[in-house]
């Protein structure tokens, strides 16, 4: 009998300790917007799909038609191209990825597909979600679903750029 009611009451204890645990914890909101400084924009980090990234492909190359040819093969990859055209000065670099805090997960994506060699430039105060992908003149081919599955293995989750704050993430 004595054996029950010392069980019983460490269950009480235990059940109290964690209570207070659950009430008085700070971290509950660790990483997430709860802490984000005022004025700073919120940053979707979530890791899309294909089908549900919208980019624009703009030919950065001396090469005509370079950006047409490019946005077919990422149609074909189930891409959404909301625009083709080009960029008025040429680069040496693969590409460049512009993009907001909405394009933040699509972004990360995206350099996935460039084998983590495209140059990335966040834009604070950009409103839309899609990703503007220059086109550069080192830049030769997208990468293989197998090449991009490794590149997003060594690329880690999508991060909050400096400045602005993980989005919530809803269950």
């Amino acid at each position: 009998m004595r054996a029950l009611v010392v069980v019983g009451l460490l269950a009480v204890v235990a059940l109290v300790f964690v209570v207070v645990a659950m009430v008085k914890d700070t971290q509950g909101k660790a990483g997430m917007a709860g802490g984000c400084p005022e004025g700073w924009p919120l940053a979707d980090v979530t890791l899309r799909e294909p089908k549900d990234v919208k980019i624009s492909v703009l030919n950065g190359t001396g090469e005509p038609g370079r950006a047409g040819t490019v946005a077919d093969d990422f149609r074909n990859r189930k891409f959404q191209v909301k625009k083709v055209g080009n960029e008025p000065k040429g680069f040496e670099g693969v590409a460049v990825l512009r993009y907001g805090p909405k394009g933040v997960g699509s972004a990360h994506l995206l350099r996935a597909y460039f084998l983590n060699n495209a140059k990335t430039a966040y834009e604070a105060t950009r409103k839309d979600d899609t990703v503007d992908v220059v086109l550069g003149n080192g830049f030769q081919q997208l990468a293989t679903t197998t090449e991009v599955n490794q590149s997003l293995g060594d690329l880690g989750a999508p991060a909050a750029p400096a400045g602005s704050c993980p989005m919530p993430v809803e269950n």
